[in-house]
């Protein structure tokens, strides 16, 4: 267009010209006959007689000339615009294909497994979930062998046990769904109990290689839900006739645009979606004195929670001392327990502090708690109750824990297992509500936080209609609302009402299941029996034939538990051993928690007896549900 508007300004000086030429022709023409013209055409050629015809012919002949030149230069010129225009188009939209086959051209260490290569010790078993996760985690992390979907139908954010349920939640109800799942983690979805459970007691040198370990019951499995088999690549997505589940490894999303509905990922780039889950879980919290305590000390630091942080736990107790656990709940007196097993076979030392006067003393009743530490001592590992950390140095290439009693632990290696944050990050960029007492994305009773928008697992802080507002983090309720929030994007509009579980084992003899609020603050009635050596988590497992118990009994139904017809023996006063039994917590009276303490496959009976809301007279006749008094 530039060059059209140059060749009419060469042209425009040569037309006027010749306007100006016929109009004085004309004007000529009229004197030499002695009569004025009534009216000169101010816009036209001249016509007139000799003198002055053949040379307006001339100017004429030269401006058609020149305006038919200029139209052929102007269509000439345009034509030949577009077709750049086009080829420019074309080169732009084949750079990644370019990129991704020059990339895959060069041998890099993603293409070696390609190769077969023999094993330094061959297996007739199949080669393990984690093994084949290897390679593509490492391919979806590299930017240029990935090209990612500008849409997602279901977007999942997060890449952890809520957003996996999802995921089959999702293609259950609609088989031809196309599922993007978006971790920050290298790896595929996994299961995360076995990093402080059964993970721990494998006898496999290469655990942390294979993460295949053995269920109490015997039986081995990988840590990782499906091998990568069962995904499909993220840029085959968009394309894919059939759907499938994409996992987007090693990306973070970082904004939200709940108008646009569409995300921004740390590298800039965007998805838009029909329909999103917030899947993001949470992040280990820290001591504060232990964050102000420099980076020396935060090296040495551990804030367990994924695969990384388990293979770097496994190596530091290889190759210290001492090892201390902050904290005395759960996750903590599990690792206390794991650890423990090693003192036995190496120098290693173990040692647990906490606030409170026993293990798990905020769950369980104080005489179970004692029992509970005792047992953690019997593992060998040293416990120091009532002990708040007031600072931590490091000293001569050692950790100084100071206490505010004044004792003072000197370790290799600190584990901060003190609670978990719930992670709420895009709350501020989506316009998300967080609630102030539990945190967590506040969702109605069908999860959902906005119309396309849905909350599941730690994240989540939903409306129980027994309990009231909760926020839970365990397991079971990973699955149980991971699962409910898929059926609910397909369209089921379905109500929370499950009554989620959760399970500790301190090793393969004792473990307990709970459900509802388990708080050792409200009152609590216990009843015991003796135990049998079918009383374990191991026999629980071989019975049940899965070590992840609630995958077992989440979709069972207790509709009219029968009672046992054996009479429960002569009460016991509390001494210290406590075979197996029932906990009931009470609130106004109404059992609003459980815990069946080495009594396992039964809990559908207690999420009945919560489900119901009743007050009970005789909580020995409500234990007899769940058969305790049977050898």
């Amino acid at each position: 267009m530039l060059q059209c508007r140059t060749v009419w300004k060469k042209l425009a000086p040569l037309a006027r010209a010749s306007s100006t030429v016929c109009r004085q022709n004309l004007r000529r023409a009229g004197l030499n006959n002695c009569r004025i013209p009534a009216c000169v055409p101010a816009a036209h050629m001249s016509t007139g007689p000799a003198g002055g015809g053949r040379q307006n012919q001339l100017y004429a002949l030269l401006v058609g000339a020149a305006g038919l030149g200029g139209s052929i230069y102007a269509y000439q010129t345009v034509k030949g615009d577009n077709k750049r225009y086009q080829e420019r188009l074309d080169e732009i939209a084949s750079r990644p294909y370019k990129q991704a086959t020059e990339e895959a051209a060069v041998p890099t260490q993603t293409d070696a497994p390609a190769v077969s290569e023999p094993e330094a010790a061959p297996s007739p078993k199949e080669s393990s979930p984690a093994e084949k996760t290897q390679l593509p985690t490492g391919v979806a992390s590299e930017p240029a062998l990935t090209k990612i979907p500008s849409h997602a139908p279901y977007l999942l954010i997060g890449g952890g046990t809520a957003s996996f349920a999802a995921a089959r939640s999702i293609r259950a109800r609609d088989p031809g769904a196309k599922v993007l799942i978006v971790t920050d983690e290298a790896d595929l979805p996994y299961m995360r109990p076995p990093l402080s459970k059964e993970l721990w007691f494998s006898d496999d040198s290469s655990v942390t290689e294979t993460l295949r370990f053995k269920q109490w019951n015997g039986k081995e499995r990988s840590i990782y839900f499906q091998p990568p088999s069962f995904y499909i690549d993220p840029k085959e997505l968009e394309s894919t006739e059939n759907g499938g589940v994409a996992v987007l490894s090693g990306k973070k999303v970082v904004h939200m645009d709940v108008r646009g509905n569409k995300v921004k990922l740390d590298d800039d780039t965007e998805i838009s979606y029909d329909k999103c889950l917030i899947a993001t879980g949470g992040v280990p919290r820290n001591l504060q004195v232990i964050e102000r305590a420099g980076d020396e000390v935060m090296k040495r630091t551990t804030l367990f929670r994924k695969i990384n942080d388990f293979k770097s736990l496994d190596k530091v107790s290889r190759n210290v001392q001492s090892i201390t656990i902050v904290g005395g709940g759960f996750l903590g007196s599990e690792l206390a327990c794991a650890l423990g097993r090693r003192c036995n076979e190496s120098d290693l030392e173990v040692i647990q502090m906490f606030p409170e006067k026993g293990n798990m003393g905020k769950v369980l009743p104080e005489y179970l708690s004692n029992w509970t530490t005792e047992k953690v001592k019997r593992e060998g590992v040293k416990v120091i109750s009532e002990a708040l950390v007031k600072s931590v140095t490091c000293k001569n290439d050692k950790l100084e824990i100071k206490l505010k009693d004044g004792r003072m632990v000197k370790t290799d290696h600190i584990v901060a297992a003190v609670g978990l944050e719930p992670n709420v990050d895009l709350a501020k960029s989506a316009g998300l509500e967080v609630d102030s007492d539990f945190g967590g994305y506040r969702v109605n009773a069908e999860l959902q936080a906005r119309s396309n928008i849905w909350v599941a697992g730690d994240a989540a802080c939903f409306y129980d209609i027994r309990l009231g507002r909760r926020r839970v983090e365990h397991h079971d309720h990973a699955v149980v609302s991971g699962r409910l929030a898929g059926e609910n994007m397909t369209g089921a509009n379905k109500p929370y009402w499950h009554q989620s579980m959760f399970w500790s084992d301190l090793g393969p003899d004792v473990g307990y299941e709970a459900i509802g609020i388990v708080d050792s603050s409200l009152p609590t009635v216990g009843v015991f029996a003796k135990a049998t050596a079918k009383d374990t988590p191991k026999a629980a497992t071989e019975k049940s034939g899965t070590g992840i118990r609630s995958e077992s009994e989440t979709e069972d139904v207790a509709i009219s538990p029968a009672a046992s017809s054996t009479p429960p023996p002569p009460a016991q006063s509390h001494k210290d051993d406590y075979g197996k039994g029932v906990i009931f917590y009470l609130r106004d009276k109404v059992v609003v928690g459980i815990i069946l303490w080495n009594v396992f496959n039964r809990m559908p009976v207690a999420r009945k007896i919560i489900k119901d809301g009743e007050e009970h007279v005789d909580l020995n006749e409500v234990a007899k549900l769940f058969n305790i008094h049977e050898d």
